[in-house]
């Protein structure tokens, strides 16, 4: 399929909106009004701490919702108020925050429902109007929309169109795309429907088996097992692995999709030598500038004298579970929590350790003096934030000897 042809068809219908129904002024105030928190503003002011009796909250520097996550909220309520009667759909979660979704039913968005991975679009009729998330949709579901006659508001980060767009360029120069990123995620899983040929790798360790197998040192049958869901059809390591371009899931570590990068380039001037190093490998950057923003806000975060530090997000968004393992890599007692409501009131949080399930913690603030970081993913709302800092705020005020 010529996905760049699809596209311009598509962005040239009267059906098709990516450009909402506000100016930009006004959704800044109305999401302000949504979701902005006093207390979050006066703690900017006083460079990013708040002292209160014990307890010092020192809160990253970048943090919390970003440009996109902006833009994508704000146009899906721009929608319902611009389609008062309409049934209205939504591909997927809008953003990786259980708040915000809320808020989205309680405006009765519907929300395709997805039964092991494959999405229910039976319901969804001619005229019916279908929000596309900010990590964007398939192309084959906005196909499928498009030829029913549906109309599209498209609230797809431009972070993540560049990375589509980068994938077509590799696609156009008969390159395959590794893409650093988790293959069921929604922004993968569109971003690899823009590709031609594929393979994605979650992490360093595997983007250097994919390296080794490469120069040789890897067993075909292992290999297809290893990455059997994360290929496109038909993929041949020993044919698809010789002209590489890298790209990413815009929420990775950014510090790791660097090295990923780093490796292949270096694993194809082994092989290929200098010479040959532009005919077997392309790089363009493709890192989120917000994600890096607050990755590298993270990073100094955990520099400060922390006795623990909590991580606020969805559990299941990406940059909220990469900050977390920043956290984890220095040794810091730290929590991931999506909501206030995980702290409770006999002082006490339910939190999702990395990569596990779901541990309630008794005694979660200690004795004494006690210095609390604070962060946040891209999809929470600042007014969250001040919640969770409020519960804490009150447990450091009780005793609990």
């Amino acid at each position: 399929m010529d996905t760049q042809a699809f596209k311009r068809s598509l962005h040239h219908s009267e059906r098709y909106n990516r450009r909402g129904f506000g100016s930009p002024a006004k959704r800044a105030q109305e999401l302000e009004k949504a979701y902005q928190s006093s207390l979050i503003t006066s703690i900017r002011d006083n460079g990013y701490s708040l002292k209160h009796g014990r307890l010092q909250v020192k809160l990253a520097e970048a943090f919390g919702f970003c440009w996109g996550v902006e833009r994508a909220v704000a146009m899906a309520y721009e929608t319902r108020r611009h389609y008062p009667n309409e049934r209205i759909w939504i591909t997927n979660e809008i953003i990786h925050n259980p708040s915000v979704n809320d808020h989205l039913r309680g405006m009765n968005v519907r929300f395709i429902s997805a039964e092991g991975g494959v999405k229910d679009f039976s319901e969804v009729s001619d005229g019916d109007v279908v929000i596309l998330p900010a990590f964007g949709a398939t192309v084959q579901e906005m196909q499928l929309l498009h030829e029913r006659g549906c109309h599209i508001i498209d609230t797809t980060c431009p972070w993540v169109s560049k990375v589509w767009h980068t994938v077509e360029k590799h696609k156009k120069h008969t390159f395959t795309s590794i893409i650093h990123g988790k293959f069921k995620h929604e922004e993968t899983l569109a971003t690899s429907s823009f590709a031609g040929t594929y393979l994605v790798v979650l992490d360093l360790d595997e983007a250097e088996y994919v390296a080794e197998y490469i120069l040789g040192r890897g067993d075909r049958e292992m290999f297809m097992q290893r990455f059997a869901k994360a290929c496109s059809p038909g993929f041949d390591p020993d044919r698809d692995l010789q002209r590489l371009g890298v790209a990413n899931q815009t929420t990775m570590l950014k510090s790791e999709t660097e090295e990923i990068g780093r490796l292949f380039e270096r694993t194809m001037l082994s092989k290929y030598g200098p010479s040959s190093l532009s005919n077997h490998f392309l790089a363009f950057n493709t890192i989120c500038d917000a994600t890096e923003e607050r990755q590298d806000a993270m990073f100094s975060l955990v520099d400060e004298k922390l006795d623990l530090l909590v991580v606020i997000g969805g559990f299941n968004s990406s940059n909220t579970t990469h900050l977390q393992e920043i956290a984890i890599s220095r040794g810091i007692r730290s929590f991931h929590i999506d909501t206030p409501e995980r702290i409770a009131d006999e002082n006490s949080i339910t939190h999702k350790p990395l990569g596990k399930e779901m541990v309630c913690e008794q005694n979660f603030l200690p004795e004494g003096d006690i210095n609390v970081g604070i962060t946040s993913g891209a999809s929470t709302p600042d007014r969250v934030v001040e919640h969770v800092i409020q519960k804490i705020i009150s447990l450091s005020e009780k005793s609990f000897g």
